[in-house]
């Protein structure tokens, strides 16, 4: 399969041995996981930063914005930030990988003391919309022309409905941040699925956060002209199996390439496979043509972070 030029990658929380969501980020240490990601093919990224205190947020969002203003190849290849948390869901399953005790209500001061520490980079936030009390900060964020995603949530349908009709654009990992074992019709899934003609999908399309044929199935539910795929990649990326960390939890990557916190089996802690490897499973396991794997692996996601660009304040 020739390789899309130029992938793009809206969750990646490290890569090549970088956790970007570490105390003690380096110059050294962003550039060099920007270096293994142009060589392997990743035009742009959205470093994520996931659920912790919002003044340890705010010092890793800060950080990654001071580097990137001082390194010509970071601001090459970080397009931007994904703030993904606080303003999640704290129950078991839904929460995911994320901290529940760090976990809290969306509220304005604390959205925007981590917009600020950005510096104008933030260009997507994850959160429950259940979370965010009168969809205060899904409208603050829409109209700073922040991409806002529905993620680790397990809103209802009107919950849903009433936040896009705030803001609410985009529906983070599909089929993941959510409890192993749901009702087998009313689930976050079906519900995100059903909303697909007003909600862009991103898939991680490992094979393990989402089985192929499962994800065959939602690329064909949500229309692969509405989805996005992502790696939410973790510092173990193009690495292998292995110890790593995640925002100072400790993480085993096994040969599926998935990491879990040891002796935890309940959820994912994100994956260690890379864009070329998604795109070769969409081609192999989905048999996709190239055009709609461009599309999922790069020019989805490269739109949207344009217009978010675009629309936000100067």
């Amino acid at each position: 399969m020739p390789q899309a030029p130029g992938y793009v990658d809206l969750q990646v929380n490290g890569y090549a041995g970088v956790d970007f969501n570490q105390d003690d980020l380096s110059a050294e240490d962003l550039n060099h996981a920007c270096r293994q990601l142009v060589d392997d093919g990743v035009e742009g990224v959205l470093a994520t930063i996931i659920t912790d205190e919002i003044d340890l947020m705010a010092a890793r969002l800060r950080r990654i914005a001071e580097i990137r203003a001082n390194d010509s190849l970071v601001r090459k290849v970080v397009w931007g930030a994904h703030i993904e948390g606080p303003f999640i869901n704290p129950a078991p399953g839904y929460v995911g990988a994320h901290r529940p005790g760090c976990v809290r209500p969306a509220d304005p001061d604390g959205m925007s003391r981590l917009l600020e520490a950005a510096d104008g980079l933030c260009r997507l936030v994850t959160l429950a919309p259940e979370n965010d009390p009168g969809l205060t900060v899904t409208r603050m964020l829409d109209d700073q022309g922040v991409l806002v995603s529905a993620g680790h949530s397990d809103a209802s349908l009107e919950q849903l409905k009433a936040a896009i009709d705030a803001g609410l654009s985009m529906f983070t990992h599909v089929g993941n941040g959510c409890p192993m074992r749901l009702e087998r019709h009313d689930n976050i899934v079906q519900r995100a699925l059903s909303l697909s003609p007003r909600l862009w999908c991103c898939f991680i399309a490992d094979g393990v956060h989402v089985p192929f044929v499962a994800l065959g199935n939602y690329l064909r539910a949500a229309g692969v002209e509405r989805s996005i795929v992502v790696t939410d990649a973790i510092a173990a990326a193009g690495l292998g199996p292995g110890r790593y960390e995640l925002g100072g939890q400790a993480v085993e990557v096994g040969d599926d390439l998935v990491g879990r916190f040891p002796g935890d089996d309940s959820h994912l802690a994100g994956s260690a496979a890379t864009m070329q490897r998604a795109a070769e499973n969409l081609d192999k396991h989905l048999l996709l043509g190239n055009a709609d794997i461009e599309a999922l692996t790069s020019g989805h996601a490269r739109r949207l972070i344009e217009i978010s660009r675009k629309l936000a304040p100067r």
